[in-house]
């Protein structure tokens, strides 16, 4: 039988079942939620910092497109692949021990990946981070649900989207002063991270306590290896089809092959467990499974902006690192505003769902408009599209997470929320692999058009202008040939977003059917 034991209780917070104590003012719930912002901040600091530093990264490591991509999915890989048993963890040990261990393995591949030597050790040790970060966004959640009810939620996960939007712009502006620092370089991005996790980890020490239910458990070993073995099969496949080898073709064949029958072996495992890492009963609940297939669609979004944006600015305009940053602060400003506006409104008034439906409407008018982008597009134009996007996106990423706590028990609570948070880096890390290849190819195939315009002389300046397939250098290139490369960029990436926009779409459709239930009054832990 399950007994209930202070792990270190948070003030205030129900210890046990039926325990009268008053909830939480916000002022104590603000001293345990600072640990965990931090923590927040961290996870997504680690994505964002390097985005404006890859194009310097990689070509001072001699990688090319596809060591850029890796470097971006390899975290999202294994962030995807763990989060599901972070989640389930959670359901079954101290979540405050749990999210302390994510911050010591972020802090470890941190430290590593600033050592790397080549893309291949960078990108393993990005895998090592991504473990890390898994851990920091799907605890995140669940620790905040676990002290909050859901109708309040929505005013403390606005403060989450506010850290986001803060980590988000702040990133990749820290990341492009390090890279533009001589006297720093590009390897600081993954050292300072690691300050940032150290305050966080001490915070939590002292602030973050919660009750720990004790009971005998059992890990789902087995389904945490079939479906990290999936996940990551399908991922392997995305990235090299095309470039490797053809999408028809029979290493295509054997890897989706393979990846569907991991998958129906991972199901088979789950229907057997008696811990399940996710269990499939919660697919039941029509709520939970449009909630996760709307975040598998909005992660592409997502992740197509943050990602893309820095070599478009960089490689298409000729910005440096820093102001590739600075660049970016319209999307970011609109997440900030939605996420903390769209919160305090649900808080007031308990109702979400129009939130959802605008935000998919809004991400797919932003992602459509950005498929225009060229590399002299107007940076007003530019500007308001990013904004449109980042709107809609702080309007649907916490308020998936929000509607789909609000229906499950107490026991299934980290299950839940992780489920969501596996669907929308799943969603990413795929989303980032196929727009990547997508990527590459168009703008090779830009790159050749140009060439033959400009004549044979500029093909034989463009095989010594030294890009050798890899990300270029545009300041050894000649004039002639940097415009044709810049034009190519500009294009590819507006093709990208192009690219992405059905998947909002998909989103916005899927919010449509999604039933609006009313947010309970209730934290989990006096429901426990």
């Amino acid at each position: 039988m399950a007994t209930t034991t202070p792990d270190t209780g948070v003030r205030g917070a129900p210890a046990e079942r039926g325990d009268s104590t008053p909830p939480m003012t916000h002022r104590q719930i603000m001293e345990a939620l600072s640990g965990l912002l931090l923590g927040m901040f961290v996870a997504i600091l680690s994505s964002t910092i390097v985005s404006n530093a890859l194009p310097r990264i990689i070509t001072d490591l001699g990688g090319g497109q596809s060591a850029y991509t890796w470097v971006v999915t390899a975290t999202l890989l294994s962030m995807t692949a763990t989060t599901p048993l972070w989640g389930k963890l959670a359901d079954l040990f101290s979540k405050k021990l749990l999210i302390q261990i994510s911050l010591v393995i972020y802090a470890a591949g941190s430290i590593v990946a600033g050592l790397s030597q080549s893309s291949g050790m960078l990108i393993a040790c990005r895998v090592v981070q991504g473990i890390g970060v898994g851990g920091l966004t799907a605890l995140s959640q669940i620790i905040l649900a676990a002290m909050i009810s859901p109708r309040e939620r929505g005013r403390y996960s606005g403060y989450l989207g506010a850290v986001f939007a803060v980590a988000t712009v702040g990133g990749p502006l820290l990341g492009g002063v390090i890279t533009d620092t001589e006297w720093l370089g590009w390897r600081w991005c993954f050292y300072v991270g690691v300050p940032f996790a150290v305050i966080a980890l001490i915070v939590l020490q002292k602030t973050l306590k919660l009750p720990v239910v004790k009971r005998e458990v059992k890990v789902d070993w087995a389904g945490a290896f079939f479906i990290s073995a999936a996940v990551s099969l399908l991922l392997v496949w995305v990235t090299f089809a095309g470039d490797k080898y053809d999408w028809m073709s029979w290493q295509t064949a054997v890897m989706v092959a393979g990846s569907v029958l991991l998958g129906a072996v991972f199901v088979l495992v789950e229907s057997r467990a008696s811990e399940p890492i996710i269990p499939l009963r919660l697919f039941r609940n029509r709520t939970i499974t449009l909630a996760s297939l709307a975040s598998l669609f909005v992660g592409v979004a997502m992740f197509a902006g943050t990602v893309f944006f820095s070599q478009y600015f960089q490689l298409a305009r000729g910005e440096s690192p820093t102001m590739s940053g600075v660049l970016t602060i319209p999307m970011i400003a609109g997440l900030f505003v939605s996420s903390t506006v769209s919160g305090q409104v649900i808080t007031k008034t308990g109702r979400w769902k129009a939130w959802l439906v605008a935000g998919g409407a809004l991400a797919t008018a932003g992602l459509g408009l950005l498929g225009t982008l060229r590399y002299d597009t107007a940076y007003w134009h530019i500007a308001l599209f990013m904004a449109v996007l980042g709107l809609g996106l702080g309007m649907m990423m916490q308020n998936l997470v929000l509607c789909t706590q609000n229906q499950v028990a107490p026991a299934d609570l980290g299950a839940a929320s992780s489920v969501v948070t596996f669907f929308r880096s799943l969603g990413g890390a795929m989303g980032v692999s196929v727009l990547g290849a997508v990527m590459a190819h168009r703008v090779t195939d830009y790159v050749k058009e140009g060439i033959a315009e400009l004549g044979p002389k500029a093909a034989a300046a463009m095989g010594q202008g030294g890009t050798g397939g890899g990300i270029p250098d545009m300041a050894k290139l000649p004039a002639p040939i940097r415009t044709v490369m810049e034009s190519a960029y500009g294009h590819g990436v507006g093709d990208v977003f192009l690219y992405s926009a059905p998947f909002a779409l998909l989103a916005f459709l899927v919010t449509l059917f999604i039933k609006e239930v009313a947010l309970k009054s209730s934290t989990a832990s006096s429901q426990s």
